[in-house]
């Protein structure tokens, strides 16, 4: 998880990501807590509805889907909603995540510096925060391919297959009752987590 040396890298970093411009601070960036909110939300819901859809045939039957299974995109969804909620509470102090590649690293970071480092938040939710972006690992990792394929393709490619011959992911390892287990407690983890964090917005 996260140790003292860590939250001490994170204290030197993010002061130095902020004079790079990968971070902004401007109190015009708070007109977007709303905005963010709002993708938490649909965020939730896609999760829910990918859930839902997964553990009950009727509804994925009404949806026009045999046999649906979305466990996985329901714990990136999960993942996800938790991602817009951490940016509505940025949002609220007049700070934007303005860097294109390694945005959810950074965006962790900030969480850290801004509201753990300074008691305004607990570390259940730090924990919570990294359990889902490791839950969602693989898509983040294609993510940050995919921006900078045009730069580095053929290292970012070999890096990428070097990872996966290190370490199988849970895609290929959970069997179907496990990954569902996995999908509910994503979901509700998501669920609480935007919950608590919307309090602390409201203030």
């Amino acid at each position: 998880m996260i140790d003292e040396k860590k939250l001490k890298e994170i204290e030197n970093l993010v002061p130095k990501l902020l004079s790079e411009g990968f971070i902004k601070k401007n109190k015009e960036y708070q007109r977007l807590v709303d905005f963010y909110k709002e993708k938490a939300l649909d965020s939730l819901n896609s999760a829910n509805l990918l859930l839902q859809a997964s553990v009950n045939s009727k509804v994925s039957e009404q949806l026009g889907f045999k046999n649906f299974k979305g466990y996985l995109w329901t714990i990136n969804a999960s993942y996800y909603s938790m991602f817009y909620i951490c940016n509505a509470l940025l949002a609220s102090e007049g700070i934007k995540i303005t860097a294109e590649v390694g945005v959810h690293k950074i965006l962790f970071k900030t969480f850290i510096y801004y509201f753990y480092l300074n008691g305004k938040i607990t570390k259940r939710f730090v924990e919570e925060l990294l359990e889902a972006q490791e839950d969602s690992k693989e898509l983040l990792v294609m993510e940050d391919v995919l921006l900078q394929a045009d730069k580095k393709i053929l290292n970012l490619i070999q890096d990428l297959q070097n990872e996966r011959e290190k370490r199988k992911t849970f895609t290929y390892e959970l069997t179907k009752d496990r990954i569902e287990v996995k999908a509910k407690t994503s979901f509700e983890r998501a669920k609480n987590f935007i919950s608590e964090i919307s309090k602390i917005i409201r203030g």
